[in-house]
């Protein structure tokens, strides 16, 4: 069975005291519950992107990937280093994300992305991609639903088996708009 949260009054309960005037209790409790789910504030987002390429120093090493733009933001903020997301509430967060991954030579290679919370690997959150091909453009995206303490923070992670990589942002070009080497959004809309 289904808990009723929001405690909808039945059809036969009237939304007007028609003695004082005022919304009667039963219909105040409901929407006083539907303004607590939805509008007190406790909705929580973030939209972060990056504008500049980001590349791997050394093959087979964890780096994190990092922004620097906050386009939104509600209780969701980066942190330092700037490859830190940090959450102000409890939940289970949704993070999407793309990332503009470019070959700069025509070797076969391998690119990991994974999740990391509080500077700990999220197990089981790999991705492998293979890529081939001088100036091949590819494009990773994918979401991450996890849950999250007051305080605890997310870091999208890479490695790449080839240096000849890099996560590519691009100028804007007409008819086309900038591309960010990186764009991560976070919602907290699932709940608690």
């Amino acid at each position: 069975m289904v808990d009723n949260i929001t405690q909808i009054p039945a059809a036969r309960v009237p939304i007007w005291d028609t003695v004082t005037l005022y919304v009667t209790r039963e219909w105040y409790r409901f929407f006083y519950n539907v303004y607590a789910l939805l509008g007190s504030g406790s909705l929580r987002y973030g939209t972060f992107y990056d504008t500049t390429d980001q590349t791997a120093v050394a093959i087979n090493t964890a780096y994190a990937v990092t922004y620097n733009t906050t386009d939104l933001s509600q209780g969701v903020s980066l942190g330092t280093p700037s490859s830190r997301i940090y959450v102000n509430r409890l939940g289970s967060y949704n993070f999407q994300f793309s990332i503009q991954l470019v070959s700069t030579n025509s070797s076969s290679k391998t690119v990991y992305i994974w999740a990391r919370i509080n500077g700990t690997d999220v197990p089981n959150s790999a991705t492998k991609i293979t890529m081939s091909g001088s100036s091949q453009a590819y494009v990773a995206a994918w979401n991450f639903v996890l849950r999250l303490n007051t305080g605890d923070y997310f870091e999208l992670m890479w490695s790449t088996t080839d240096v000849n990589v890099e996560i590519h942002a691009a100028p804007a070009a007409s008819p086309v708009p900038a591309i960010p080497s990186v764009i991560m959004t976070v919602s907290c809309n699932i709940g608690e």
